[in-house]
């Protein structure tokens, strides 16, 4: 499986802006630029893209763990924050809670490290990754 998106720029780092379109189209032209990415101007971010493919792919994940472990969520959320300090992107944080029927805590944080660890794109991110996780 491949998935594709496309960033067009025009003009200065931060004179300038772009916009993000994704294969599904659920980015469409959606607008970016270094306001939106260094102050709170109107439009997306690449920080905040990675932040939702990391809280996406990590809670169906920890839903496909538990499922193994014989359990099925009532829900999951999860919020990530990544963190870009000096031009680097340093780190990936998961606030996590979940409605499980019957799980023990300890199955569910070791359900959570498992899925922490094994989602496809805490693989793909080579920075720190932390994560609180919670019975709601």
């Amino acid at each position: 499986m491949k998935r594709t998106a496309t960033a067009v720029w025009n003009g200065s780092g931060k004179e300038g802006g772009g916009h993000l379109s994704s294969q599904s189209t659920v980015l469409n032209k959606t607008q970016y630029s270094y306001n939106s990415r260094f102050a709170e101007g109107i439009g997306t971010n690449p920080e905040e893209l990675m932040a939702a493919a990391h809280a996406g792919c990590f809670t169906m994940k920890l839903s496909f763990v538990l499922g193994a472990a014989g359990f099925t969520p009532d829900s999951i959320e999860t919020t990530c924050e990544i963190t870009l300090e000096d031009g680097t992107i340093k780190s990936s944080h998961l606030s996590t809670t979940a409605k499980v029927q019957g799980i023990t805590p300890e199955k569910f944080q070791e359900c959570a490290a498992d899925a922490k660890a094994n989602c496809p794109v805490s693989k793909a991110y080579n920075m720190e990754i932390t994560m609180e996780a919670k019975l709601g």
